[in-house]
């Protein structure tokens, strides 16, 4: 009845079922901007206090390092997060797999993981904060390429301060 209904509608009739759940997902998100710039900012600064917070709780003891890895990840989630909000969930997502993007989400992603894993599962506090410190570097050039020739500069800014 649904294929009916879309090619009374002027629609094709000949798209798979998988484009159709993306295009779903993708209306089924639709915002007003002004909504999508007050969802990016939530996200955003959770994100930004989730990680101060963590850095601040990183001096107890014991367990200051497993509190700071969780915050510390939640955090960058968020700030993840909040652009899919200026941009849409399903672009996002197209943009974090792009060709120059795919390797840093790729570490960024696993960072996030492995750090967790080294926090909780193995109960390696110098592990989980090299994990985040990879954070940090994989989300900054993951970042980075979003702005044209930021990475360049970046590499030649290194290039010079190294030779």
């Amino acid at each position: 009845m649904d294929k009916l209904k879309k090619v009374l509608s002027g629609q094709d009739g000949n798209n798979d079922d998988s484009n159709d759940i993306l295009q779903a997902a993708n209306q089924a998100s639709t915002l007003a901007w002004g909504t999508r710039i007050k969802g990016f900012i939530a996200c955003f600064v959770l994100g930004v206090l989730c990680s101060v917070l963590g850095t601040c709780l990183l001096w107890i003891p014991k367990r200051g390092l497993a509190i700071f890895a969780v915050l510390y990840t939640i955090g960058n989630v968020a700030s993840l997060s909040s652009t899919m909000f200026l941009m849409g969930p399903l672009k996002q997502l197209k943009r974090m797999c792009a060709k120059e993007r795919a390797l840093a989400t790729a570490i960024m992603l696993t960072c996030l993981v492995l750090t967790l894993c080294a926090a909780f599962w193995w109960e390696k506090n110098g592990l989980a904060l090299l994990f985040c410190v990879l954070q940090f570097l994989a989300f900054s050039w993951y970042s980075l390429s979003y702005i044209p020739f930021a990475r360049d500069a970046v590499i030649k800014a290194f290039s010079i301060c190294l030779s």
